[in-house]
């Protein structure tokens, strides 16, 4: 178990802990436990470009952290977004018909990632999904801290429109350039 695992299985913990502070935030002022959980949220965040860094400098690749590093951003992500679908406070409302479309795609993608590993494939992850990704993080903080600003609702709507757009566009990436993965 070393350091980047380590920053893995710490990024799947906080999931819950995010999840119990910004839905039952007990007695805290209900803004107040926005700002933790974007907190929680950016401190989960910030392991997942950790834990890559370290691995890949110091050659600490494992199949653990190959399988389990994903799998902890897309909880993380869809846990986040799918909370925020039932916030009722929400400056500005997170469409349950996004929270679809990108789960969808991670669905897919991972499917599709299963039929490649059969096949001996490695798609690596490519810069549409990493730019997805970081669209995706920065969406849901904007969104979690629920700021009531003009500027700053106009900039959550953009990042909700660039998530899907980016969402969509790695998803045909994954696929266009692997598209031999599906002639078997």
């Amino acid at each position: 178990m070393n350091l980047p695992n380590k920053l893995t299985l710490l990024r799947v913990i906080m999931i819950p802990v995010f999840l119990i502070v910004f839905l039952c935030p007990l007695g805290i002022d209900r803004q107040v436990a926005r700002y933790i959980a974007a907190a929680i949220f950016c401190l989960a965040s910030a392991t997942d470009a950790l834990d890559g860094y370290i691995a890949r400098k110091y050659n600490l690749v494992t199949n653990f952290g190959k399988f389990m590093d994903p799998l902890a951003d897309k909880l993380l992500v869809c846990s986040a977004m799918i909370a925020l679908i039932g916030a009722g406070d929400a400056h500005v409302p997170l469409p349950g018909w996004v929270v679809i479309i990108i789960i969808a795609r991670e669905f897919i993608i991972t499917g599709f990632r299963t039929i490649a590993v059969e096949q001996s494939i490695v798609i690596a992850a490519s810069k549409w999904g990493k730019l997805k990704t970081i669209s995706q993080m920065i969406m849901l903080i904007l969104l979690l801290i629920n700021i009531d600003n003009t500027a700053v609702s106009y900039v959550s709507m953009a990042l909700i429109v660039l998530s899907v757009i980016l969402t969509v566009i790695s998803a045909v990436d994954y696929i266009v350039k692997n598209r031999a993965v599906l002639k078997e």
